[in-house]
């Protein structure tokens, strides 16, 4: 996945220094380039990472798995960016089998956040098919499905993913969401979720006041 914790200003020049070094003692070695693009990224310099991955992809075009790797550095400096439309050629042009998988799951979130869910849930279906067992992959179908509406399905994949990883907060309490509007108990749901994971549970509480809304307008409409 692409998400990446950001180095300190410091930690990250050393860094920096010390990979420039690497790719001038070593201009064939594609994997100094693919660090410092990912370094960059990290460290929200994606105007740098961009201008590198570039480079270094005129390098290494035709030479495997270099290119895919820095097709994956460069499209996950867009993905960061929020620039999502550059991202996806980059990811949907990677033919190494491992890395392929990553890039299914990184075109359906980079579509999940245009909006776009009916291609998202292709790309996120095909990851999660390739890897029945990985925790990111059934979440990510899970939401895709929740956000077109369909719970009964949303709630088959977080049951999934909670089985993979019963330490997951986010599983815990979108099965207590899904629950609430297919109207089977959820109460369990969500206290498992606020001490599995109090933040995920605390910053997602407004996607609850809204839902109990809705099912009260609902319930007060069908007794008018």
């Amino acid at each position: 996945m692409a998400k990446t914790s950001r180095p300190s200003k410091a930690k990250q020049q050393a860094l920096v220094h010390q990979l420039i070094g690497k790719i001038d003692a070593q201009t064939e070695d594609y994997h100094a380039y693919y660090e410092l693009v990912v370094l960059l990224t990290a460290g929200q310099d994606f105007e740098q990472a961009e201008a590198l991955a570039m480079k270094a992809l005129g390098k290494f075009d035709h030479q495997q798995p270099a290119a895919d790797y820095l097709r994956y550095a460069l499209g996950n400096v867009y993905y960061q960016a929020q620039t999502y439309d550059k991202a996806l050629p980059y990811y949907q042009q990677i033919t190494d089998d491992q890395l392929k998988q990553d890039a299914y799951l990184m075109s359906a979130q980079a579509l999940m956040a245009q909006h776009d869910y009916q291609h998202a849930l292709v790309w996120a279906i095909t990851a999660q098919e390739a890897r029945p067992q990985q925790l990111d992959a059934n979440l990510l179908v899970a939401d895709i499905l929740l956000a077109l509406g369909n719970n009964q399905q949303a709630s088959d994949y977080y049951q999934r993913a909670y089985k993979i990883d019963s330490q997951s907060g986010r599983a815990a309490f979108n099965l207590g969401l899904t629950a609430m509007v297919l109207g089977k108990p959820y109460a369990t749901w969500f206290e498992r979720a606020q001490k599995l994971d109090s933040q995920y549970f605390k910053s997602h509480q407004q996607q609850l006041t809204d839902i109990e809304k809705m099912l009260a307008a609902q319930a007060d409409n069908q007794n008018h």
